[in-house]
């Protein structure tokens, strides 16, 4: 066979060879796997990013933000009522360098609202210079990719990512509507 490129059409088809109908329908199915929605990923970190500067403004200078959630659980009555004293969530700044910052949120449980099991324990990129912050460990788990062929070793979701920044998203809006400071206020 020589070097060249073929130069007609027939010569193109006789080189090639047929697709069978069963690998028609396996490049189909492969076209109907999950594929992360990049934008609206990028959308949600940028607007975690921003309820985060408001609820730790402080967040390139202080080391540590403590507030209180002062939550009730769904079940009313006089032995179900957290203080608030006992719950509360601490942001702690674990590194900083020029354009990124690693923040810990960790979950203080008095037994109240959260079971301790379910009490977030997440570290979170936040990135200055883009104006973002992404979840990069949840639970002593990390490295986290975009996507997952389901089922996998760790068992995790197709969308474990987005998933997690999405529930980061969901807390901090728990902490910005229902959060109160546990450091004393100067006027």
């Amino acid at each position: 066979m020589s070097e060249k490129r073929p130069e007609t059409t027939a010569d193109i088809v006789s080189r090639s060879t047929p697709v069978s109908r069963a690998q028609l329908d396996r490049g189909r199915r492969r076209r109907g796997r999950y594929s992360v929605d990049l934008s609206s990923h990028m959308a949600e970190c940028d607007a975690n990013y921003h309820k985060l500067m408001r609820l730790f403004p402080g967040l390139r200078e202080q080391q540590e933000l403590d507030i209180a959630l002062p939550l009730v659980p769904a079940q009313h009555g006089a032995d179900s009522v957290a203080s608030p004293a006992d719950t509360g969530v601490t942001f702690q700044v674990v590194e900083r360098g020029p354009y990124t910052t690693l923040l810990r949120i960790v979950v203080r449980n008095g037994g109240g609202w959260m079971a301790l099991a379910a009490a977030p324990d997440m570290t979170v990129r936040v990135y200055h210079d883009a104006l973002s912050a992404e979840v990069v460990s949840y639970h002593n788990q990390n490295r986290f990719h975009g996507v997952y062929e389901y089922p996998n070793s760790r068992m995790r979701q197709r969308d474990e990512k987005v998933q997690l920044n999405r529930f980061l998203g969901e807390f901090l809006t728990v902490c910005l509507e229902h959060g109160a400071s546990n450091q004393p206020v100067a006027f």
